[in-house]
């Protein structure tokens, strides 16, 4: 340790000058990244201090990075060439007085490609993420036992689109496909006021844009597959840039057979999916963009292993538009402004399921989302940066379920089918419309303080209730709910190697539109019918957090650099949403059929959690990387004297990996520990520990890009905690679904 000190403290370390190309001017936000060490420096009053035999590249927003080699004999200036304005969809830029506290990142998703099945698979790697399965196509992400609405998820910067199905067999994460996503953002908790309201944390998935590549034409042609499923991925892109003008189109094919779990037991779970869209992109000058998405995705047959039934097809279509404008003035840095649409159009039938023989059923569900943002970049001085702006999101969900009935309570067939509709969302609506201000302040050359509020309005209404929803709650009518939610949070540099974050977040989410208006639906991973709550109070995350990240680079011995990163936070919940047995009502729908009594949402009154992450990353001579990930989060319902739902067991996650221009190769073992603190309310079971191996390469060769992986090597059996189980299924019993044995897969993509 003493050896290691001393290599530090004597490591030599020059201060250079980064400017503007044309105008000479200083660029005091610019920030040094190692290339061995992925450690991040950022610039001082004196400049960017960096370490003499290291590579660094040099960023700074809105300029084109460069990588320096430092040496004794290095310029103490550096220039950086400005490069034509590039749209606010990146919300961590590696600006203090931009960007948000208690942050991840997960760059370059494109870069190692081995095929995931949809975007939510591009979260295994994330420390703190789990997900939550329902089979090989409707997966959603969960963060420190947060999940669904609790997690504010978006593209671009703000662009949303909400899932029709009240089973989620179609969450925002299953309509773009995984190859267009470029990097993921991660905000840990309700930590920033400027994206939406925000109770366990924000999730931005940054897409593809062709502004960031080559000027001129070009383009790519890939394609994968994997044994265990005969799974068959393609995707193609041309993208065309000038100075003034930019245009991607990219189209992709999935077709996924049903995979064997490690017992070699096939799993319900093939599907297809079809998705293109089409990105067109026009700088005014170097300062001012306009930018147009348009994107659809196309799901066809989709099998669901544990839900009543399955996706005939799911259509979605996205369009955004987002303006751009910098430097308005002394005091204005920026102005922004995002419109987006978006639609899913979705059906689900039973049509392959065994219950068919005695009723046939048949949803089609639509959704439409609409909203947008404005956003101002005020410099009130040197040292303080203030965001203001207006938001809104407007979710509108309808459609029924028709039944048609063949046979009577007691098994016998009826003289004539009878038929039944049902209405699944009444013909709801839940509108939010956020107004935000957020502060950033530097206090001293070493500390930054973050003040944030917003107001969010919600109003609600359900149009069209049935019968007995309306007896329930006999004053139905339009609700109007008023969310403050705030935050404050302090960054202090302890020297150029390390830094402290504290914070503290207040955030609140009104209920969604299947608490308050589900009507006798079977939405849970339970059998139960769950019923809505149109008067549900809003529920509050009160979050305290404490942050260590420290980033060395080393030229001694073995090691050349060593970073580590600790969080540990504490939520106290006011008003939690939770699902209860109410023994008071009656089950809707083959009433003589256990669990007789359903579940209604409530709001509990005494709820907590609290948790840690740390992350090691050691750089090892000759490319290689030694790094070691650990998550762990303890949830508590008061109420009930159990677990809270859906809370994922301690996950710890070790890598080797080799890294250079041409060849990357990685070895990753995962080590997740058993469950058994659990929500019986919930209907959840104790899961096993499991351990799994993976191993993935690949070789980049001229314009050829290749990768191969061997996934779970040991064919291990296992199910993760947070999967639902078998649903309607021939010769499979009510346990969580299985994840997928040993699989090989090949990937290969031309890049011109």
């Amino acid at each position: 340790m003493l050896l290691l000190c001393t290599a530090v403290s004597f490591a030599q370390t020059r201060v250079f000058k980064i400017v503007d190309k044309n105008t000479q001017k200083e660029l005091t936000s610019a920030y040094a990244e190692n290339t061995t060490t992925n450690a991040i420096i950022y610039a001082t009053a004196e400049g960017l201090a960096l370490q003499v035999q290291q590579s660094y590249r040099i960023k700074n927003l809105g300029y084109q990075p460069v990588e320096v080699e430092i040496t004794s004999t290095t310029p103490k200036i550096i220039v950086l060439q400005p490069k034509v304005n590039s749209l606010a969809e990146v919300l961590i830029t590696g600006n203090r007085l931009q960007d948000p506290v208690m942050t991840m990142v997960k760059p370059d998703i494109s870069k190692y490609v081995v095929q995931p099945k949809n975007v939510a698979d591009l979260f295994s790697g994330l420390n703190g993420f789990s997900l939550i399965k329902r089979g090989n196509y409707a997966i959603d992400p969960s963060f420190r036992a947060a999940q669904y609405e609790q997690l504010n998820i978006q593209y671009d910067g703000g662009t949303k689109v909400m899932h029709a199905c009240p089973n989620r067999m179609d969450p925002i994460t299953s309509h773009v496909s995984p190859e267009e996503i470029a990097k993921i953002e991660v905000i840990k908790g309700p930590f920033s006021m400027r994206y939406g309201a925000t109770f366990g944390g924000v999730v931005n998935l940054v897409t593809q844009s062709a502004q960031n590549y080559k000027q001129g034409v070009s383009g790519s042609v890939s394609s994968g597959y994997e044994t265990n499923g005969n799974a068959l991925t393609t995707m193609a892109k041309v993208n065309y840039v000038d100075e003034k003008f930019d245009l991607g189109v990219n189209y992709g094919y999935r077709d996924f057979g049903n995979y064997e779990d490690g017992s070699n037991t096939e799993i319900p779970s093939s599907f297809r999916s079809i998705d293109y869209g089409i990105n067109l992109g026009y700088n005014f000058t170097e300062q001012q963009r306009l930018q147009l998405n348009w994107r659809q995705s196309f799901g066809r047959d989709v099998l669901h292993a544990s839900l009543p039934m399955d996706t005939e097809y799911d259509d979605s279509s996205i369009a955004s538009l987002d303006y751009h404008i910098k430097e308005l003035s002394e005091g204005v840095n920026a102005l922004k402004f995002k419109l987006y649409y978006s639609f899913v159009d979705h059906l689900m039938t039973n049509e392959n399921r065994p219950n068919r023989s005695i009723v046939e059923a048949s949803s089609p569900v639509e959704s439409i989302t609409t909203g947008g943002k404005l956003e101002v970049d005020w410099q009130l001085s040197e040292e303080i940066r203030v965001f203001s702006g207006f938001d809104a999101q407007l979710l509108a969900r309808d459609g029924s379920r028709t039944r048609v009935v063949k046979q009577n309570m007691m098994g016998m067939p009826l003289p004539e089918a009878q038929v039944f509709v049902d209405k699944i969302w009444q013909d709801s609506y839940v509108n939010t419309f956020g107004f935000f201000n957020e502060a950033k302040w530097k206090l001293l050359e070493q500390t930054s303080l973050t003040l944030g509020a917003r107001l969010d309005l919600v109003t609600s209404d359900i149009k069209d209730p049935e019968a007995d929803f309306e007896d329930l709650y006999p004053n139905l009518g339009e609700r109007e709910e008023y969310n403050f939610s705030f935050t404050a949070s302090l960054t202090q540099d302890l020297n150029e190697y390390s830094t402290l974050e504290f914070a503290f977040g207040r955030g609140l989410r009104s209920a969604n539109m299947i608490e308050r208006y589900i009507n006798h639906f079977s939405v849970g991973s339970d059998p139960y019918e769950y019923i809505g709550n149109p008067n549900l109070d809003a529920e509050v995350n009160n979050q305290f957090e404490v942050k260590y990240a420290s980033n060395y680079a080393i030229n001694h011995g073995f090691f050349k650099g060593i970073s580590f990163e600790a969080s540990a936070y504490y939520s106290i919940f006011e008003n939690y949403i939770a699902p209860l047995i109410d023994t008071s009502l009656n089950r809707k729908y083959m009433p003589n059929q256990e669990p007789i009594h359903p579940k209604v949402f409530r709001n509990l009154d005494d709820a907590y959690k609290y948790g840690f992450e740390t992350s090691f990353n050691l750089a090892l001579p000759n490319d290689f990387n030694l790094n070691w990930q650990s998550a762990y989060v303890m949830t508590k319902n008061e109420d009930l004297d159990e677990a809270l739902p859906l809370t994922p067991p301690w996950r710890n996650r070790f890598t080797l990996a080799y890294t250079t221009n041409t060849f990357w190769s990685e070895l990753a073992y995962q080590v997740v520990s058993k469950q058994d603190e659990l929500s019986t309310s919930f209907g959840e079971v104790e899961t096993s520990a499991w351990q799994t191996l993976d191993f993935k390469a690949g070789l980049n060769y001229k314009s050829y890009q290749f990768g191969v992986a061997v996934l779970n090597i040991f064919d291990e059996f296992y199910n993760n905690h947070l999967n639902f189980a078998f649903t309607n299924q021939d010769g499979f019993s009510r346990r969580p679904i299985t994840e997928p044995g040993r699989n090989f897969s090949v990937f290969a993509k031309y890049k011109f």
